[in-house]
């Protein structure tokens, strides 16, 4: 009788909970607070979505892996600089970045990324703003300006873009107040992911237009899968700063390999700065993490951005995507044995050895082109002029972008282990050729300039059929 019974009321129980969980998945989120399209605040999207919210105020842990992140370093606050912590210096860990950087700002202050909760505090504090004047276009990806643009260009968004573009950074800091939101990704009415960066509109455009494609409206003709990892593209890219005006553009417009940039700009002549020891106008690789992801076997498997750095989980009846934003080597369960039936320890060790081989690579480039940039400076120390040295100068302009190129990107040769392995190559070769265009005044380098017709591969930003279907897959 009481075994009946307590039975009876274990099922009732079990039928309860099972039709919370069901009610509470066809309500993915209660609606608290009305979201508007000027909401900018992510703690009041987080009334309506405490759980993503909850991951977003995440990002603020410090925790590295071997060749990324930071373990946040203590420092005394001072009047100009309020911060307590802060990552440790690349610079130091690595001197011979001050050579290669020397006479841009990067040689004054270059330290390990921090999470998004940082982006906007380490970008206005740093070192750099002290021995450069940088302009408002920096907000683009180190501030939520959706909003601040609107604004600013009277209810539209390239206006306001044009406006900030040309601000002095400290006047433009002055009109935005958080780092990325929830507003830079999401529709407040629908959820929807969007693109709200005029970079990226701009770019995407100029992409698709080299590949036949016109008119491209990214957020209406991109699948949701795509959008994934869109909305990441939208500043974990390479980026100059056009013209007077500061206009922040993305070298696209011939396609997205280093080859397709590179040809961007010698076409379109410009310089990030001239190099203080050899005089070169030499060029700073930003943070290409969507072009050499696309040069990858994940994106061409279909696997987005937010699949492995922000993997769906189960809180409860709901599933949800992970907004505690961080490298997949620390959520290894989540974000790589969902599609790889192996341990964490063997997944870790095959990343590990990618990583380790591309760095073994990228210090053997470093010195390659810090040797060049030796002979150079000894060159001119002896006389020799701009004329003598253009080859060699044209040829570190090319060796230096490359290596740097695999440098900034934020996964160290991962996200496209070839691709990385290739460009490093052609670097080293690069700079010894520039070594001996210093020794030998008639030298002529092979491979150099890059052979015209170099092209977009048709699955470049494309994932290939089947596999763009909007993340039915996890």
């Amino acid at each position: 009788m009481v075994l009946a019974a307590g039975a009876a009321a274990g099922a009732a129980a079990l039928a309860v909970n099972i039709m919370e969980r069901k009610q509470e998945s066809r309500n993915p989120f209660y609606r608290v607070v009305e979201l508007t399209d000027e909401t900018v605040d992510p703690a009041i999207w987080g009334k309506n979505f405490p759980l993503q919210y909850d991951d977003y105020k995440r990002t603020v842990d410090m925790t590295r892996t071997k060749y990324g992140g930071s373990d946040g370093v203590p420092r005394a606050p001072t009047a100009n600089d309020p911060r307590e912590v802060t990552a440790q210096s690349r610079l130091e860990e690595d001197p011979r970045l001050k050579t290669f950087w020397a006479g841009y700002a990067f040689a004054v202050d270059f330290r390990e990324e921090r999470g998004h909760a940082y982006m906007l505090d380490d970008q206005t504090f740093t070192e750099r703003q002290v021995v450069t004047k940088q302009p408002g276009t920096c907000m683009h990806c180190h501030a939520s300006v959706y909003v601040p643009y609107k604004k600013l260009g009277g209810g539209d968004l390239i206006k306001g873009f044009e406006q900030m573009n040309h601000m002095p950074y400290m006047e433009a800091r002055k009109l935005v107040e958080h780092p990325v939101a929830c507003i830079d990704c999401h529709d407040p009415g629908t959820m929807q992911l969007r693109v709200t960066r005029p970079g990226f509109l701009e770019g995407i455009r100029a992409l698709k237009a080299s590949q036949g494609v016109q008119n491209y409206d990214v957020n209406t003709m991109a699948t949701r899968q795509e959008m994934r990892t869109y909305v990441c593209g939208q500043c974990h890219v390479e980026y100059y700063f056009k013209g007077p005006d500061k206009r922040l553009t993305y070298p696209w417009s011939k396609g997205i390999k280093i080859e397709n940039i590179l040809s961007y700009y010698d076409e379109n002549p410009h310089k990030d700065w001239v190099h203080a020891e050899t005089g070169a106008p030499v060029l700073k690789a930003q943070h290409p993490e969507f072009e050499m992801y696309n040069q990858g076997i994940h994106a061409r498997s279909g696997v987005s951005c937010a699949d492995c750095h922000m993997p769906y989980k189960r809180e409860g009846a709901l599933k949800i995507s992970d907004h505690h934003v961080r490298s997949p080597l620390l959520n290894v369960n989540r974000a790589c044995q969902t599609c790889h039936n192996w341990t964490e320890e063997e997944l870790t060790q095959r990343v590990n050895t990618i990583q380790d081989r591309t760095f073994e690579l990228r210090n053997r480039a470093l010195d390659a082109v810090v040797a060049l940039i030796g002979d150079m400076k000894a060159a001119r120390a002896a006389g020799k002029t701009d004329a003598d040295l253009k080859t060699a100068m044209d040829l570190q302009r090319r060796a230096q972008f490359m290596v740097d190129f695999v440098e900034a990107e934020n996964s160290m040769g991962f996200h496209a282990p070839e691709e990385a392995a290739r460009i490093l190559g052609i670097a080293m070769d690069l700079a010894r050729q520039g070594q001996l265009a210093v020794r030998q005044p008639d030298f002529q380098p092979s491979s150099f300039p890059t052979p015209p017709g170099v092209k977009p591969t048709p699955r470049e930003v494309t994932p290939p059929p089947g596999s763009s279907t909007g993340g039915s897959g996890h």
